[in-house]
């Protein structure tokens, strides 16, 4: 399983950036791929996953609104578009593949992000 996040950056209050998470190595359409968020000294957080919701995209209460994931099955990759950045959105944002039923567990977070494998993630830095 490899996966490659990019899209990163600076941007200002208010902005918007996509993150693309681009995947290979195993069934894209037979699993599902996660966002999560980890910011120093917090743990890692769920935002949000494409097919893992009864074959649909499911975001996490604290991103809805603001952010929406989406995949493009021709090109083994997913998006986070993310609108109306804070600071508080500030960290380094990864992406992880499984089943849908195991991501959306943790995207839920009834459990911890799994040990692994992960993208070596992108950071986004937001300025007030």
């Amino acid at each position: 399983v490899q996966l490659v996040e990019s899209g990163g950056g600076l941007v200002q209050t208010g902005g918007s950036l996509r993150l693309s998470c681009a995947a290979s190595g195993f069934s894209f359409d037979e699993n599902s791929v996660g966002w999560f968020r980890q910011v120093p000294g917090k743990e890692r957080e769920g935002l949000a996953c494409n097919t893992c919701s009864d074959g649909g995209p499911h975001v996490a209460d604290s991103v809805k609104g603001r952010f929406t994931v989406s995949s493009d099955n021709a090109k083994n990759t997913v998006y986070l578009k993310m609108d109306n950045l804070g600071p508080d959105d500030t960290g380094k944002y990864y992406c992880q593949a499984n089943s849908p039923s195991f991501i959306l567990i943790r995207i839920l977070g009834v459990l911890p992000p799994s040990p692994g494998p992960w993208g070596q993630g992108i950071q986004v830095t937001v300025s007030s």
